[in-house]
């Protein structure tokens, strides 16, 4: 039966809905939720056990039930884990897991590439094949090493100078400390996010940004690993948006823990900033994800810039670099995203660009619009960086000489 409302909805409506209820029955996805993890085993799986190896029967049998134990435990643990029932304890074990097995399946299939080469070269099998499972090993063990360390350490410090066409010189010099996508989730970090905060304080930010995703989880789980970094403090203001991942929680709750702390949420809103008589409007949007959600209703940042002085220069707080779109048609000068990760595990970066145009650091967009893109503070997901670090920018702000 269908009601009135039903009947004369607008099509963001019925978008709306569309992302609330899911896609419909009948299994359309899964073949494809099927298929990914099948490749994602199957390959290594040919690479080191079946391609060519000729290993003993027995050593066969095991590693095939090891890479199907894999396979279902995966989809297990990430159900547990970052479904409804947010298993922390399965989200690690997933999450590692997921990891390795990108990385395996990053170098098994270069291994592929590799492997008729060795043919050409008259090697002949199984040494050929052992050849390459044995190297592919040693590189994914070398790398899930250094990823882990990678993503465990303190982060960089990053510093860039970016001059603003309309900064004024009692602006100038202002420094900008930008944290972004720290996660903290199942793994407890509070440890690290205490020495991040030592870094910080030592940078001693005139203002202090969060680009969002502080957190994965519930305020009441998280808190604790929060606070290290919610307690900085800076003379000009500290400032936060909510990036995608704050909505799978409930953004709302973590933009009132924030403001409790002191901070200052921006969703689809702005501060100002003054020094020396001259000023600065930062402006925060919502994420894309939070249409339909708890908090907004999405990014909107006409509103963001309600009644501000057109003639001031512009600090836009949005999590996703793709939103630079809509700050170039506002005349933006200056955005600061995060989301990226840089790609965080090697080449990821190649899938995070088919969405995201810039992955990482400043490049302008436009005439006047310049664009900064974190790698990010923490990590989501695989404790593992690699070839891509992570980051705690200083952004020095300068006014055109």
């Amino acid at each position: 039966m269908t009601t009135a409302d039903e009947t004369n909805t607008t099509p963001q409506q019925d978008a709306s809905r569309a992302r609330r209820t899911g896609p419909p029955a009948g299994g359309g996805l899964l073949v494809p939720m099927l298929l990914v993890p099948a490749l994602l085993f199957g390959i290594p799986w040919w690479t080191l056990v079946v391609g060519g190896q000729s290993w003993p029967v027995p050593v066969v049998v095991a590693l095939s039930l090891l890479a199907v134990v894999a396979f279902a435990g995966l989809q297990l643990l990430m159900t547990f884990g970052h479904g409804r029932r947010h298993l922390d304890a399965a989200a690690r074990i997933g999450d590692t897991t997921l990891g390795v097995a990108w990385v395996l399946f990053t170098w098994s299939v270069l291994g592929q590439v590799v492997e008729p080469a060795l043919a050409l070269a008259g090697v002949p099998d199984p040494l050929r094949s052992r050849i390459v499972a044995a190297a592919v090993l040693v590189v994914v063990l070398g790398l899930v090493v250094h990823g882990m360390v990678e993503a465990l350490r303190l982060p960089r410090v990053r510093s860039r100078d970016v001059v603003l066409d309309r900064l004024g010189p009692g602006l100038d010099g202002l420094r900008v400390v930008v944290l972004a996508d720290t996660h903290f989730g199942p793994l407890d970090r509070a440890r690290w996010s205490a020495k991040v905060a030592g870094v910080v304080a030592g940078l001693r930010p005139d203002l202090l940004l969060h680009a969002g995703d502080l957190a994965d989880g519930d305020v009441a789980d998280r808190e604790r690993q929060v606070r290290p970094v919610a307690d900085l403090q800076a003379p000009l203001g500290r400032y936060s948006i909510v990036g995608n991942h704050e909505h799978f929680s409930g953004a709302a709750q973590w933009v009132e823990h924030m403001r409790g702390l002191g901070w200052q949420p921006l969703v689809n809103a702005h501060g100002i900033v003054e020094r020396d008589g001259d000023r600065l409007v930062v402006a925060g949007i919502d994420d894309p994800t939070g249409i339909g959600r708890d908090l907004s209703g999405g990014p909107d940042l006409r509103a963001a810039l309600a009644g501000t002085d057109p003639a001031l220069p512009v600090l836009l707080l949005a999590h996703q670099p793709s939103q630079v779109r809509d700050a170039i048609a506002a005349g933006v000068d200056l955005q600061i995203s995060g989301h990226t990760h840089g790609g965080q595990v090697w080449p990821f970066h190649l899938l995070v660009r088919l969405d995201q145009k810039q992955v990482s650091g400043l490049r302008r967009h436009g005439d006047r619009t310049q664009l900064y893109v974190s790698r990010g503070t923490g990590f989501w997901g695989p404790p593992l960086r690699i070839f891509a670090p992570s980051e705690i920018t200083v952004l020095t702000l300068r006014a055109p000489h």
